[in-house]
């Protein structure tokens, strides 16, 4: 991936979760820039701004308040300036149910959200690294759930 800077956008309810989050990036070896939405609707009326420009990945948690992760996943996918974003999903859910239908909504990727922090470190070093694949090639099961 040739870029100066990985925009990346973070949007969760758990405020907890978004500092930890911004806290592991920024100790990962890439060059980052980070924004923070603490829940969908604020995330869908910033990116759709005219003039906004577009991050290169949105890690997308599934259940919150106002607009929930599945919505703005459908909104993403269904908007022409956003279809091709990079979403992984970052969700304290394990279900099967929660996976399968991120999958066929258009998600690039689904993270359970990590118990420590050496694990989400990890686990954002590898989307950061695998970003690239997202871009160019289909959806596919069997990369589409990380496991730390």
């Amino acid at each position: 991936m040739d870029i100066d800077m990985l925009k990346v956008i973070l949007v969760d309810d758990d405020e907890d979760d978004r500092l930890l989050f911004k806290d592991a990036i920024e100790e990962v070896d890439m060059n980052t820039s980070l924004l923070l939405f603490d829940n969908g609707q604020e995330f869908m009326d910033h990116i759709t701004l005219s003039g906004q420009s577009i991050p290169h990945l949105v890690f997308l948690d599934l259940n919150m308040p106002i607009k929930n992760g599945i919505e703005c996943l459908t909104e993403i996918r269904q908007n022409n300036k956003l279809k091709d974003l990079s979403v992984a999903i970052y969700s304290t859910s394990s279900s099967e149910k929660d996976i399968e239908q991120t999958f066929i909504k258009g998600a690039n990727i689904y993270i359970n959200k990590p118990n420590d922090f050496i694990k989400l470190k990890k686990a954002i070093s590898e989307v950061l690294k695998l970003n690239w694949q997202y871009h160019t090639s289909n959806l596919n099961r069997e990369n589409f759930l990380l496991s730390i």
